[in-house]
């Protein structure tokens, strides 16, 4: 039988065995495992992981880039550079503000430096702005964060032309409508419904109509809410 063992063979299974109990008794001590302790040796090494090394890496980058933009660049790499500030600061920014929190003062100022960067990006004037970071700002200037409402009609009028779908007149209709501006409203409206399939028009008209209503009438504003997203 296996365990009927007798001599040097069973020396030399519990010398075994011993070895085995040393190299797994080491494995959870590394991993923290049956020690008061907060963490194990890996966690030491690896500075404890916590969320505070990623907004580390975010903040080391925004310096970097702050440092870059003090250098001579072309329009093209500055446009690079500004872009990546808007996400840093708007991610920095979006990491200390939880779900239903009201906003601390230092990450709205990290919104409004996100902000100020979009401007500059946008007065590059590039040959076709990056719609996907107008999304991102779209929440940036959503009526719970810094609720500036000409700046995300601006937003949403970018995406609509660059995109030149449906949807994105239909999203410009509630970003002018709290921008209070009816004639960009009703142009996007017009827009909208002239881009549907023919299939979808009556439907497009029906929510072209419901968007142009007051945010109260229709009883949600524009995507957003209190906790912005964090960014792509």
């Amino acid at each position: 039988m296996l365990f009927d063992l007798h001599g040097k063979r069973r020396r030399v299974v519990q010398v075994t065995y011993l070895g085995l109990a040393v190299v797994m008794g080491g494995g959870l001590v590394l991993l923290g495992i049956g020690s008061d302790t907060s963490g194990g040796l890996l966690d030491a090494f690896s500075g404890g992981g916590g969320s505070g090394s990623g907004n580390q890496v975010v903040e080391d980058r925004i310096d970097d880039n702050e440092k870059r933009l003090e250098m001579s660049n072309p329009p093209a790499a500055e446009g690079r550079i500004r872009k990546q500030l808007v996400r840093d600061y708007y991610s920095l920014a979006s990491g200390q503000t939880g779900d239903g929190e009201a906003i601390s003062d230092e990450a709205r100022a990290d919104f409004q430096e996100a902000a100020a960067n979009w401007q500059a990006y946008l007065d590059l004037d590039p040959e076709r702005p990056d719609t996907s970071l107008a999304g991102l700002v779209l929440q940036l200037y959503d009526p719970n964060v810094l609720n500036k409402p000409q700046e995300a009609k601006q937003a949403a009028q970018l995406i609509a032309r660059v995109d030149e779908d449906a949807n994105a007149y239909l999203n410009l209709i509630q970003y002018a409508v709290l921008a209070q501006d009816t004639r960009t409203a009703d142009l996007a409206a017009q827009r909208a419904i002239d881009l549907a399939p023919k299939a979808q028009k009556a439907q497009v008209r029906e929510q072209a109509e419901q968007l142009k209503m007051p945010p109260q009438a229709q009883g949600a504003a524009p995507s957003g809410g209190a906790a912005p997203p964090a960014a792509p």
